[in-house]
């Protein structure tokens, strides 16, 4: 895992390039690199920072450069074994054993055509000295992420939009669009970049610059497509063998020549994942979290560590735990800057400190069980939109009766909170409304009205635009499965937009490499195989899931209440974070320059405080929010306008 950065056709381009590179030491501490070439008038420069995880030798050291081409890569590749003896047989003479050599000599085998066949997690930048075109490229499923900025003629592109922010002096223009979404769903769609210049190279796709300024496009894996592919295997009556394609893809992520650990949380996924790894690793090491006591009865959080040690002892695993009681004032604003876009899942501390406590152990490399709720159906808010189409069958006298009595309970006391009855509040919020609406209001963090009411007049027509890509998105599939189109818009959304964003970034930032076995292209295709009725049954969630599990997991922990990976945010927010809270609406950023309603922010606090509603969560992303539009605002004279 390394960070990536370089420019084509730039003024100053060498310069700029290794300011780049800088900006991301934290992704590669182990080396650093660059390589020039002329361009047409111009000039191509690659840089490259090195976390060194497969062949430690020099031979690995990027950027690489063989026989006319030039690579800068991020990632690794599990199928790099298979494609090396393929090359080879072909005549290729590799000089080392890493997979950054095998995608250069696909690349010069195959081209483009390699893409499909790289299996992996990647990001990178290859050159052709005898075409002059530099080709960028971001794997299938988003979980390495490629900025870029074309200004003219020129390109710019880095592993971390911070580092186009901070090169370009901040000449970069806030995209408002960007942050209205992301107060929607507490991140930004991986469609849109919070500055306007820039954007993110999509998911299975390529960009091609050539030297007269020509760029083209491609894509070369569709998520619609292979979810339709799975459809149609199901209706053909093919089950996919999910244990061993699990196994299979978890074997596959161990391989390192350094050591690898995972994250154990105690519930399904990592513990499926840490099982597995530890048949094939043994004595392999993982790390947990905790809360201070006080905390996980405020925010009445299941007691996970009991659950994490059951797992550690059965597979005999050497667990490490790490108490969560940080300084939240002083990690937020790190936090912030590390997430590159405002990013309101605290998940990323626990993220974050796990890594650094693994790293300060020797540790590089970590597993985690990131992806698996998305493909299938984990979520609570999966079951929940199936119920509220039998709620919707309850005669509305009753549901109206039901609704006045749960809008008048409690989410919290001055002691303690109340999950039931934020549950309850939450599922009613978007019970009654239709799909896709349903969906949405499930997950987001306002309806339509509520976030209207939030922002400045002048972007409602912005909120509009949000909404309505969401549906978008939602509809564009041909499948007549609501359970697997749930699945999908969650791959296509909030996989690569929440989950693998704040994964890559926060362990990056402690030069930590995060693997997710279960975000693999053949995992991915065996999941859309799988019908909707298995993966939800009754009112259990990722059943199909539970049933490979349980051929190696003992049914106490497959079928466990499901688990949080989150952090206590009622607590925070009541305790450490209220006078941060305080001066954020009173005088914050956001509300002097207009974006945020200084009257709306406040009734959520009053709100909050008396245990009417729980926004927790949405005062938290603000804080973030707020956090970030100060630093990408600073010294700019953004602030004093506002453009939608």
């Amino acid at each position: 895992m390394c960070g990536i950065a370089g420019t084509y056709r730039w003024p100053d381009g060498k310069v700029m390039t290794d300011r780049l590179t800088d900006t991301l030491a934290h992704r590669g501490p182990d080396g650093a690199g660059r390589y020039g070439h002329p361009v047409g008038d111009g000039e191509v420069q690659l840089g490259h920072r090195r976390l060194a995880i497969i062949d430690l030798s020099e031979t690995g050291a990027q950027p690489m450069v063989s026989d006319g081409l030039a690579l800068t890569y991020n990632g690794e590749l599990y199928n790099a074994p298979e494609l090396h003896a393929e090359l080879e047989a072909t005549g290729v003479r590799f000089r080392g054993t890493s997979d950054t050599e095998v995608v250069l000599e696909a690349w010069r085998r195959w081209g483009t055509d390699c893409l499909p066949r790289l299996r992996g997690m990647f990001a990178f930048g290859i050159f052709d000295e005898r075409t002059g075109d530099l080709v960028l490229v971001r794997d299938q499923l988003g979980i390495k992420p490629l900025f870029l900025l074309r200004r003219g003629g020129g390109l710019m592109f880095a592993s971390e939009l911070k580092a186009l922010a901070a090169v370009t002096g901040k000449s970069l223009e806030v995209d408002h669009a960007a942050l209205v979404a992301s107060l929607l769903y507490y991140w930004v769609p991986d469609s849109r970049c919070a500055f306007r210049e820039a954007e993110k190279l999509p998911p299975g796709s390529w960009l091609r610059c050539r030297p007269d300024g020509r760029v083209e496009r491609g894509s070369f894996w569709k998520l619609k497509d292979v979810a339709a592919e799975g459809r149609d295997r199901a209706l053909a009556g093919e089950q996919p063998d999910l244990a061993a394609i699990v196994e299979e893809s978890t074997r596959r992520h161990l391989i390192s020549d350094v050591p690898v650990a995972t994250f154990l949380s105690g519930g399904l996924d990592s513990s499926y994942l840490t099982a597995l790894a530890a048949c094939h690793q043994p004595g392999i090491s993982a790390y947990t979290i905790g809360f201070r006591a006080e905390d996980a009865k405020f925010e009445a959080m299941p007691d996970d560590l009991r659950y994490a040690r059951q797992v550690a002892e059965r597979f005999g695993v050497d667990l490490h735990e790490i108490e969560i009681a940080p300084n939240v004032l002083d990690l937020l604003p790190q936090m912030t800057y590390s997430l590159d876009e405002p990013i309101g899942d605290p998940a990323a501390i626990n993220t974050y400190l796990i890594c650094t406590a693994a790293r300060e152990a020797g540790v590089k490399v970590m597993l985690s069980g990131m992806g698996a709720d998305e493909l299938f159906a984990g979520y609570r808010k999966h079951l929940a939109n199936l119920l509220a189409l039998r709620y919707q069958r309850v005669p509305r006298p009753l549901r109206r009766g039901v609704s006045g009595v749960v809008d008048r309970l409690p989410v919290a006391t001055s002691r303690r909170g109340y999950r039931s009855v934020r549950f309850a509040k939450r599922f009613l919020s978007f019970a009654d409304l239709p799909e896709e609406t349903a969906f949405r209001r499930s997950y987001t963090m306002y309806d339509q009205d509520e976030l209207l009411a939030l922002l400045n007049p002048d972007l409602a027509g912005t909120v509009d635009d949000v909404v309505t890509e969401h549906a978008d998105v939602y509809q564009d599939n041909d499948l007549d499965d609501f359970v697997n189109r749930m699945c999908l818009t969650d791959a296509r959304m909030f996989l690569p937009g929440l989950n693998l964003a704040y994964t890559d970034r926060s362990s990056m930032a402690a030069s930590t490499e995060v693997r997710v076995p279960y975000v693999d292209v053949e995992v991915v295709k065996a999941a859309f195989a799988v019908p909707g009725d298995r993966k939800i049954v009754g009112r259990q969630g990722k059943v199909v899931l539970k049933e490979a599990a349980t051929s190696v997991l003992p049914k106490e922990i497959v079928y466990r209440p499901k688990g949080l990976f989150s952090a206590p945010l009622r607590a925070w927010m009541s305790r450490d974070l209220a006078p941060l809270v305080r001066e954020v609406v009173n005088d914050g950023e956001l509300v002097r320059s207009g974006l945020l309603r200084r009257d709306a922010l406040a009734r959520m606090v009053a709100e909050d405080a008396a245990g009417q509603r729980d926004f927790s969560k949405h005062l938290w992303h603000v804080l973030t929010l707020e956090y970030w539009y100060r630093d990408a605002t600073s010294g700019s004279g953004q602030s004093a306008r506002l453009t939608a």
